[in-house]
């Protein structure tokens, strides 16, 4: 791990300060951890799979014209990004019925849905991630309407854009969680900020089935049990062309 000034450490990434004004250095860890890290584990190599899986699709999603924070991906576990004054909720979108929404609801795992569901949740640990509405969102300035708006658009079209992706590989996306943040122009500055999507993109904020057998290829492995997350991880990467160095090294 680098030397630079920490600024932050959440479950499964450090956040360095940055070589120049206006960028940061995300670090990804090997740590695993689900259910409000009430249950924790190192896998090792995990951070590295993430790291240039979230590359590839960060990239790719840049390319379709959303702006996010991926600069460059560093070395094996860090990225440099763009410093962004993060919005504090979470989005999710579902296509088919899976995780916390079943016992919450009703539904049987795998139902599908009759349309592709938007939900927000406050990102704060300790109040356990708790859904929220738009009106919260408004009311307690998380975020405007105009914002929201830009963030619901670009979450849609990121959602239709991995679907194709993932099915054109074999899988199924099922769900997945986006953060996004404003990115200010003039770092001295406090508007016009860029609505830009953040975090990462990979296994272990996605949802994803295998097309033909409905296994789990996601953190799922590592919150049921079953065992086999890298394996998963790198099926993933393997099956998306992208090249990961040897983990045991």
């Amino acid at each position: 791990m680098t030397k630079r000034q920490r600024l932050y450490e959440g479950k499964a990434k450090v956040i360095f300060e940055g070589p120049e004004a206006g960028t940061l250095v995300q670090y990804f860890k090997d740590d695993a951890t689900a259910f409000n890290a009430q249950k924790k584990d190192v896998i090792k190599g995990k951070g590295v799979l993430n790291n240039y899986i979230s590359e590839h699709i960060m990239t790719a999603v840049g390319d379709l014209g959303i702006p996010n924070h991926f600069i460059a991906r560093l070395n094996d576990r860090e990225q440099l990004i763009r410093k962004l004054e993060i919005i504090p909720v979470e989005v999710v979108v579902r296509n088919v019925a899976a995780g916390s929404i079943c016992p919450r609801l009703g539904l049987e795992e795998g139902a599908i849905l009759n349309n592709k569901l938007v939900e927000f949740f406050l990102k704060d640990d300790s109040l356990g991630d708790p859904i929220v509405a738009p009106e919260h969102i408004f009311t307690f300035g998380w975020a405007t309407p105009k914002e929201l708006e830009i963030i619901v658009e670009d979450t849609l079209r990121i959602n239709d854009f991995l679907t194709e992706l993932f099915l054109g590989i074999g899988v199924r996306l099922i769900d997945f969680k986006l953060e996004f943040g404003r990115f200010y122009r003039d770092q001295d500055a406090a508007d016009d900020p860029v609505i830009m999507l953040a975090d990462e993109i990979s296994p272990d904020n996605c949802r994803l089935w295998d097309a033909q057998t409905n296994e789990k290829m996601d953190k799922d492995r590592f919150r049921r049990d079953l065992g086999g997350l890298v394996e998963a991880y790198q099926e993933i990467a393997q099956r998306m062309g992208v090249n990961i160095p040897d983990l045991n090294q």
